[in-house]
């Protein structure tokens, strides 16, 4: 699909507290169940940082295709209490730690993660941000190098018992 026809098919808004179950839910079907967060850990984000949250609503069913959510931090380097702790916010923070990409599989095919990416990165350029910082598995290196994300290699984190790397996509040059 082409930006507008997402743009017409999809809102792209803040998430709403309501929203939280639905966003846990789609979580544990995105990612295994070592790597999803809880739902306990999705409530808190939602209602610390729901403006950290970008989720893409279908205009015709109403329902949560996809979403993108982060914390903000002064760190440079992505640890893995940033997924447990959304107490560790700080709303004065030039760098996102995005905590994950989930998109439906029925919505998948389509460039949603892409124009959700897209969008999410330019809200967090106007502002202000720093940059984007995130962790993946290999296999999905090269869909965020595609989205402007540099693979800095193998990451600290061990989330899940898993090897991840350690990616960043710069938003503001005259601020980093």
């Amino acid at each position: 699909m082409t930006v507008n026809e997402l743009n017409e098919k999809f809102e792209f808004r803040d998430i709403r507290p309501g929203e939280a179950g639905q966003a846990a839910r789609i979580e544990q079907i995105c990612f295994p169940p070592n790597e999803a967060c809880t739902e306990k850990m999705m409530r808190e984000r939602v209602a610390a940082v729901p403006d950290l949250f970008l989720v893409a609503v279908d205009k015709e069913t109403g329902k949560v295709a996809g979403f993108l959510n982060g914390l903000a931090t002064k760190e440079p380097v992505f640890r893995d209490e940033f997924f447990t702790d959304a107490g560790l916010h700080d709303p004065e923070g030039e760098n996102i730690m995005l905590l994950g990409l989930d998109v439906l599989p029925e919505y998948r095919g389509q460039g949603l993660a892409s124009e959700v990416m897209r969008q999410y990165k330019q809200r967090e350029t106007r502002r202000g941000r720093k940059r984007l910082i995130l962790t993946c598995l290999e296999n999905k290196v090269g869909m965020y190098e595609k989205m402007g994300f540099q693979d800095h290699g193998i990451s600290g984190s061990g989330w899940g018992g898993e090897e991840w790397h350690e990616m960043s996509c710069v938003l503001n040059v005259s601020n980093s």
